[in-house]
């Protein structure tokens, strides 16, 4: 394989006031394009790739229109994504690449060097792709990468979406309905995550065998509002969340690499951020038998399976979470990026042997 990378650089079309929605119709849209085109670089030298015109991204798929209408909306706690809205956005990035994955890769914080080793690889900053949003939080560079994972075709968030953002969580898991509507199978989503149990140490991997929905137990969940059965039933069941045949094959991965020391597995449970939590909070969850908890990942995990996906996760242990009050420790955000980077080839190595054996077990 080359390692060609396509960077796309451009803008979106944002507008609206008082938490009104207002409507850019197509030919109003296609005029913002065309004055200010999003720019696409190609190896080197540079090849500049300019969307109103017929040009191609890899010889093979030319560009269509942008895409149709584009509205922003007020916030909302209810699904607002229809089906032929997220149609939309997935033939968008499907007619600009030939690549055609079926396995999808969440990266949390400070692990977005993985698409960095993608090779032949398409990248769309999230604010060039129709109705995505984009984050705000450091260690998300917010790109969506089409590429190769070793030998097998992948495709991988950059950065995800958080609900302390200010996004709905509906909002926060609309990329997994268009991995899925890409033909994505799979979803293997990671992220940064605080240690309760007391034999984790920072810099351990825990993969997740159960979560605990803190959000859902709220009363918000991304499945909130009307359901379209295309992607999948009103009631799904999620006691069998995180796939046990791939899990069994991370752990097999942890062995060949000889990490089973750093390696476990355990419950997950999500809290809404951004402000860590209090000690009475963490000896709550450590009652409850969780034994790690972060910001994201449930909302994507329940979306994927409802709309038939397999699913499995895994956090990395950033920091150790304070249950003495006589502590004078403090986490915060920089130990998270830290500790991502220094686990950098570990987790590489890691999710490069895993999306193998998934690969091939899907080709059995």
């Amino acid at each position: 394989m080359s390692s060609a990378k396509i960077a796309i650089n451009g803008t979106s079309a944002t507008n609206g006031t008082n938490g009104t929605a207002k409507e850019m119709n197509g030919a109003d849209l296609k005029k913002l394009k065309n004055a200010n085109p999003p720019k696409v670089y190609i190896g080197s030298p540079q090849k500049e790739f300019n969307p109103s015109s017929n040009d191609s991204l890899d010889g093979n798929q030319s560009p269509t229109e942008s895409g149709p209408p584009c509205c922003v909306e007020a916030y909302s706690p209810y699904n607002s994504c229809t089906y032929e809205l997220i149609e939309s956005v997935a033939q968008f990035l499907l007619d600009r690449v030939s690549i055609r994955p079926k396995i999808g890769i969440i990266c949390g914080s400070g692990m977005g060097c993985l698409a960095d080793a993608l090779t032949d690889s398409t990248s769309f900053p999230y604010e060039t792709i129709p109705y995505f949003p984009t984050p705000t939080v450091p260690g998300h560079m917010g790109r969506l990468v089409f590429g190769y994972l070793g030998d097998v075709p992948v495709m991988c968030m950059q950065g995800r979406f958080h609900y302390y953002e200010g996004y709905p969580l509906w909002k926060c898991a609309m990329p997994v309905r268009v991995m899925k509507l890409v033909g994505v199978t799979h979803l293997l989503a990671s992220n940064a995550a605080g240690g309760l149990n007391d034999k984790y140490r920072v810099g351990d991997i825990m993969i997740i065998k159960d979560h605990i929905n803190l959000l859902g137990f709220a009363g918000n969940n991304p499945l909130m509002g009307p359901n379209d059965e295309r992607f999948g039933p009103r009631f799904p069941a999620i006691n069998r969340a995180y796939d046990v045949n791939v899990r069994r094959m991370a752990k097999q991965v942890a062995t060949e690499m000889d990490i089973n020391n750093i390696t476990h597995e355990g419950v997950y449970s999500v809290v809404g951020g951004p402000s860590f939590e209090t000690i009475a909070e963490i000896r709550m969850l450590g009652a409850l038998g969780v034994d790690a908890v972060g910001m994201s990942t449930v909302h994507e995990v329940i979306t994927a399976r409802h709309c038939g996906m397999t699913s499995f996760a895994f956090s990395l242990i950033t920091n150790k979470s304070v249950t003495d009050y006589e502590s004078y420790e403090e986490p915060n955000h920089e130990e998270v990026i830290d500790m991502g980077k220094q686990r950098e080839p570990v987790l590489k190595e890691f999710i490069t042997r895993l999306v193998k054996k998934i690969e091939d077990d899907r080709d059995e």
